[in-house]
């Protein structure tokens, strides 16, 4: 059960199952969160499956619970996965990847939203755990289930250690909250971590009461709810005993942790194990229905593994392993469970002194454990390839939503891989045209809900493109044995429009007999400024028997090679003075004072107008898969403290730049909100001139040019970033910035 290094051997499994618990019980509760039981049982009867379409609203959703719970843990990684990280190197993760009042957080005000009330104190320079505490904040603020709900990952971290998972709960929880909440919050990690070789649910609750202390509220509440259990048969009247001893009437707040701590317990001892029996009660009871929903769903895809998430309901097939974190590195936005349980594994491994997983040499998406899809879906109906260009245009509309179709089957399948074991099969029926086929998964942001739900202040969906023209995409695909004949395959990406519409771009086509096996690779070409929405596979030439081929993995490498204008069939069809939505702007993530100020609503003569009133704030593009390169801009200081380029950006606070002023010109690291200043020279930037920026990074090698004259060029010692995207960069003040390419390093 165990390798050398005190590690689980299902340990990668596990994590998954635990992440895919996590937003299933997210996605199942957060349509009907903060409903009481009542209202759930007369407008929804019992939570069985999933509600969304009965309640008008998406299925994958933004939220905080999935975003925290994937982000905050992201401090182990950024900080060398040191067993004593401290709380105030947390706080600084919270400053590097929250924007406020945009993403991941409720940002409902100093003294009303917990989280947002502990982000103003980290801003005004409190050191966590000052900036959570009792003393600062009052007992009722500090005391919410904001901490427990981003806690699962800390439990993940340290599989069957539940004293170390407690230990580093107490400092992630205590960023923004203190008192119960760090007690409940413990709790939680703890069972977490002993699930990964516990599955009696009363051993895994005498772990978690053996991390807290015996006086607490929180385990004065698991005991009498274990005691309702012993002498209660139905759920039901526990939980309104529950409520009469430890409700909302008792434990104030908007959410406070105690009421909906007992109710994961009382639904983790009622359902017995059972991740659907389970779920039917910890949602139909009511309150934070997706916080609870998420917690417990981590707990018992630990405890269960995968078979426990397909014993009768079907949870894992609308989901696909999808899921949204929004945060300041972009480029981390659209992602799955799968990817997410990687990075999860790999802090727990390095925690171990173990080497990383890499599944298929790093492939981004490579299949490798059961059921996994990754996120993609086929859909029949996109247009001939009989154009020219080789760009074919997408005759069936906006398709960004569910992309299912019942006539192409997608499953995840043991064997036809090369470095692997598993792969994703596409089985088809007999009489469907093959040449309508294409099989994909988002690489930004589905756009049907752009303007509504994803709009949401506070649970923003900010993310850049995975993918960027000038990559190179490379994919395996088999055709199976069975199959009738010869067909034909290529890689496919769809882009958005001028009018926000899909546009389909394709690589060459490659024949593949039954049985046969080809490597596809293709950079992607120029799409004029706009953003990938999608990647995969389409199949060609296949006549109308049924058939199956296997993408065994598929992935990307290399800087990209763009121009980030506003595009050119924009500016045709709407003039310099435009309006309406556009995809190419909502492809930077915007971290600036003066919200949307890229010029396609505003109608500025430049693409881009930067404005800060406040500190310093960032635009940003790419991801953190972009290493060596270079970035051009062309940028006129109007009204600014400073202003610049940055490349390699990790978030808000982790990035280099290279900054001028109206004196002096500089090459700096940024870190934990100070610069440090790498090169420096006298000389800035006259107010009003336009000067061409360029900054180049290979290695640890920074070398800046202005105006076509290379004037610095120097070395971070400490390597600190080894990769990240682009970021515009203005300090209180105005800047207009006419163009923005990136590139392989030209020297």
């Amino acid at each position: 059960m165990w390798n050398d290094a005190h590690v689980p051997i299902d340990y990668w499994v596990r994590v998954y199952a635990g992440v895919l618990g996590k937003v299933i019980g997210v996605y199942l509760g957060r349509p009907f969160e903060n409903w009481s039981h009542e209202r759930i049982a007369e407008q929804l009867g019992e939570i069985n499956g999933y509600v969304h379409d009965r309640l008008n609203v998406p299925l994958i959703v933004t939220d905080d619970d999935i975003s925290g719970t994937l982000t905050f843990i992201r401090a182990l990684s950024d900080y060398g996965c040191a067993r004593d990280i401290t709380p105030a190197q947390i706080g600084h993760t919270w400053l590097n990847y929250l924007i406020e009042n945009e993403a991941v957080l409720w940002w409902g005000g100093l003294g009303n939203s917990t989280e947002h009330t502990a982000y103003l104190r980290l801003k005004d320079g409190v050191e966590a755990p000052a900036s959570g505490s009792i003393a600062l904040n009052g007992q009722v603020v500090a005391e919410q289930i904001g901490s427990q709900i981003f806690i699962d990952g800390w439990g993940m971290v340290a599989p069957g250690e539940p004293e170390l998972a407690a230990d580093l709960a107490r400092r992630a929880a205590s960023v923004s909250h203190d008192g119960e909440a760090i007690y409940g919050a413990q709790v939680i990690a703890a069972m977490v971590a002993q699930a990964f070789i516990e599955s009696d649910v009363n051993r895994l609750i005498d772990t978690g009461l053996s991390v807290i202390p015996a006086t607490s509220t929180i385990y004065r509440l698991i005991s009498q709810v274990r005691a309702w259990h012993a002498t209660v048969p139905d759920w039901r009247d526990a939980r309104d005993l529950l409520d009469a001893h430890f409700g909302y009437a008792t434990y104030g707040g908007n959410c406070h942790i105690v009421p909906n701590h007992g109710l994961i317990v009382l639904a983790l001892l009622y359902g017995e194990g059972s991740f659907d029996r389970s779920m039917m009660i910890v949602n139909t009871a009511g309150w934070d229905t997706d916080c609870n929903s998420g917690n417990l769903g981590c707990l018992l895809g630990i405890m269960n593994g995968l078979e426990g998430l397909e014993n009768g309901y079907d949870w894992r097939g609308p989901v696909a392993d999808r899921l949204y974190l929004p945060t300041a590195d972009g480029g981390r936005s659209i992602t799955d469970a799968l990817t997410e349980s990687v990075h999860l594994t790999n802090i727990g491994l390095s925690l171990h002194g173990e080497p990383p997983i890499v599944p298929k040499g790093g492939s981004r998406f490579h299949f490798e454990l059961p059921g996994a899809l990754q996120g993609f879906t086929a859909v029949f109906g996109f247009s001939s390839d009989d154009r020219s260009d080789d760009r074919s245009g997408d005759a069936s509309g906006d398709r960004s939503g569910d992309r299912s179709d019942d006539r192409v089957v997608l499953e995840n399948v043991e064997g036809f891989s090369k470095r692997g074991k598993r792969s994703l099969a596409i089985r088809w029926r007999k009489g469907e045209p093959v040449s309508r086929l294409r099989v994909s998964t988002p690489t930004f942001i589905p756009s049907r809900e752009v303007g509504n739900f994803f709009d949401q202040p506070g649970y923003r969906l900010l993310a850049s493109p995975t993918i960027y023209p000038g990559q190179v995409v490379c994919a395996r695909v088999t055709a199976d044995p069975l199959n009738a004949a010869a067909l034909d395959v290529r890689l496919a990406i769809e882009h958005y429009g001028a009018d926000d519409e899909l546009v389909g771009m394709h690589g060459d086509r490659h024949t593949v007999a039954p049985g046969q096996a080809v490597e596809l690779t293709w950079t992607v070409p120029d799409t004029d400024g706009q953003p990938t929405a999608t990647i995969g596979i389409e199949l060609v030439e296949a006549g109308g028997s049924a058939g199956s081929v296997y993408l065994d993995e598929l992935g990307w490498s290399g800087p990209p090679t763009a121009r980030f204008n506003r595009p050119a069939a924009r500016l045709a069809r709407l003039g310099t003075h435009g309006s309406g939505p556009s995809m190419w702007r909502k492809a930077w993530v915007d971290a600036l004072d003066a919200r949307s100020r890229i010029a396609d609503r505003d109608g500025w003569p430049e693409p881009y107008r930067l404005i800060q009133n406040v500190g310093r704030g960032l635009l940003m593009h790419g991801t953190r898969e972009w290493t060596d390169y270079e970035v051009r801009v062309s940028m006129t200081p109007h009204l600014c403290r400073l202003g610049g380029v940055a490349v390699r950006v990790q978030g808000m606070q982790r990035y280099y730049a290279l900054l001028l002023d109206a004196t002096t010109t500089r090459l700096v690291r940024r870190f934990e909100g100070r610069d440090t200043v790498l090169a420096e020279t006298t000389g800035g930037w006259p107010t009003g001139t336009t000067s061409d920026l360029q900054l180049a990074v290979v290695g640890n090698h920074l070398i800046a040019t202005v105006n076509g004259l290379e004037i610095l060029s120097t070395e971070d010692p400490d390597d600190l970033f080894t990769g990240g995207g682009i970021g515009l960069v203005v300090e209180e003040g105005r800047i207009g910035c006419d163009s923005v390419e990136v590139g392989a390093v030209s020297r």
